[in-house]
């Protein structure tokens, strides 16, 4: 069986994020699962034919045989399995990927956890979707941002190629949505809280926090901290600022609370993120 498979640096982004991605030709009857991953993991299939398994959100058990051309899309927290056919196994390539951006393409595309199969409409959509998947399988080091914009071509060549799907317009929800996500990018460095982000949207707390995690999958809380821990990582990274004014510029005045939340994130404190992943030569910081 080959397997060829990256795991991508640690700095993603709030708006769309890749995490690994590869591709694999399977040997006959290669099974993976039953798995629960963290994020959408997306498969084409370039050759051969497979079978994938999958429960829904109501719990059930389905099962579609799928060959070159088609793919299937797993969500966040379901539980799937995938079997290479016995005489003609499958070869695919894979992307795992998450963000805002993500889930606002994938409503598009019609696929979620009910319907995971990818059968596209228009074929040179279809190619357009293989060629950026392949491409980024096979420019690994290439530098995060240029991957990630093939990553959003990706998106919408997947989008194109199922084009004949609608979804619903005019939500109310989603405004309310991003005007709340306008405020935080707008006021993440101040001393901003769950009230004043649902005020800017003219709800309650209680409301707003329950249509937030629906469409987000976060509460208001844990994604203005992890904004925050992000815009931090990029400073840290890119920056010659110490931890304790990369905290106030990120909504921290008090260092000490930064450090918690930054390793609430990350697992590490912002001293030693910085000292694997800066992309400056930084003096010693002891603040």
């Amino acid at each position: 069986m080959a397997q060829d498979f990256t795991i991508f640096p640690s700095i993603n982004f709030v708006d769309l994020g890749l995490y690994q991605f590869g591709r694999e030709d399977c040997d006959p009857a290669h099974s993976f699962g039953p798995a629960i991953r963290n994020h959408y993991l997306f498969h084409y299939i370039l050759s051969g034919k497979g079978t994938f398994m999958w429960q829904d959100r109501k719990g059930r058990d389905n099962t579609a045989v799928l060959r070159a051309g088609q793919g299937f899309l797993i969500s966040p927290r379901q539980i799937t399995t995938y079997i290479a056919d016995e005489r003609i196994p499958w070869e695919y390539c894979w992307l795992e990927f998450d963000g805002l951006r993500a889930r606002e393409a994938l409503e598009i595309t019609g696929l979620n956890i009910n319907q995971p199969v990818y059968d596209p409409v228009h074929r040179e959509f279809e190619e357009k979707m293989r060629d950026e998947m392949l491409y980024i399988v096979q420019n690994k080091k290439e530098a995060p941002l240029h991957l990630i914009g093939h990553l959003y071509i990706f998106i919408d060549a997947l989008t194109r190629s199922v084009s004949e799907y609608k979804p619903s317009e005019g939500k109310v929800k989603d405004l309310y949505i991003k005007e709340a996500l306008a405020f935080i990018e707008n006021n993440y460095m101040l001393s901003i809280s769950v009230e004043d982000i649902a005020e800017s949207s003219g709800l309650n707390r209680s409301y707003f926090g329950k249509i937030f995690r629906e469409a987000v999958g976060k509460s208001p809380q844990e994604f203005l901290i992890s904004y925050r821990m992000i815009k931090a990582a990029e400073l840290l990274k890119r920056t010659r600022y110490s931890v304790s004014q990369i905290g106030a510029a990120v909504g921290y005045p008090n260092q000490l609370h930064f450090s918690r939340a930054f390793k609430s994130v990350y697992g590490v404190s912002p001293r030693n993120w910085r000292n694997a992943n800066s992309a400056v030569n930084m003096p010693d910081d002891r603040s």
